[in-house]
């Protein structure tokens, strides 16, 4: 059975982004998908500190929420991140979580599904999803996609539930993430997944 992990970023745990994962988590459980909601936004999570620990310990030094989701997050076949709108940007908790996890994770996230959900009452929210999707897109993880931007509209939980669109929207993207799994695990078995060169850092520490 496919897994997908979904975190909710807000430190509302039933709020605006709490109403749009769980929209998902209906169609993922309704597909026979598995699924494991995570409330990152109430838990107190430092930044990266650049320390580079984790090459040697294959874990963060800060031993926290971010390395008991490790293991979860190496198991799953996807990862949806969800997160409110805080001055056209994610809230710090779930950006400092994003970095440390990806940062201190050395297993391969190559053809892993990731899906970015943003919530908010006006504006800010492309930009907001666009820096969630980035961590994707540095990892090798295609990204899902729907009928329109992974968003939804309101300051409260009832408000979103009025948004018809943006509900639609997170019913639609949980459809397509859960196809795209699936194919991926066909084609693996077909074809196998994509070769990956690795070896190449540029970088100019000469300064030219």
């Amino acid at each position: 059975m496919s897994k997908i992990l979904l975190l909710n970023g807000s430190a509302h745990q039933n709020g605006c982004t709490a109403t749009a994962l769980n929209e998902m988590i209906k169609v993922f459980e309704e597909e026979g998908v598995d699924t494991e909601l995570i409330q990152v936004g109430i838990k107190d999570i430092r930044g990266c500190i650049s320390c580079n620990k984790c090459s040697e310990t294959g874990k963060c030094v800060f031993d926290d929420l971010v390395n008991e989701v490790a293991p979860r997050f190496g198991q799953a076949d996807g990862l949806v991140v969800g997160s409110p709108v805080y001055y056209a940007s994610p809230n710090g908790n779930i950006l400092s979580f994003m970095d440390r996890l990806f940062y201190s994770t050395h297993f391969s996230k190559h053809m892993k599904v990731g899906a970015a959900v943003v919530s908010c009452r006006r504006g800010g929210n492309t930009a907001s999803f666009d820096v969630l999707n980035k961590y994707f897109t540095i990892s090798g993880m295609p990204v899902a996609s729907s009928t329109y931007w992974n968003q939804v509209h309101g300051f409260t939980a009832d408000d979103v539930r009025k948004d018809r669109e943006g509900l639609q929207t997170m019913r639609n993207l949980a459809r397509n993430m859960t196809f795209m799994i699936r194919a991926f695990a066909d084609a693996k078995e077909k074809y196998g997944y994509p070769k990956v060169e690795s070896g190449c850092f540029t970088s100019f520490p000469d300064g030219k």
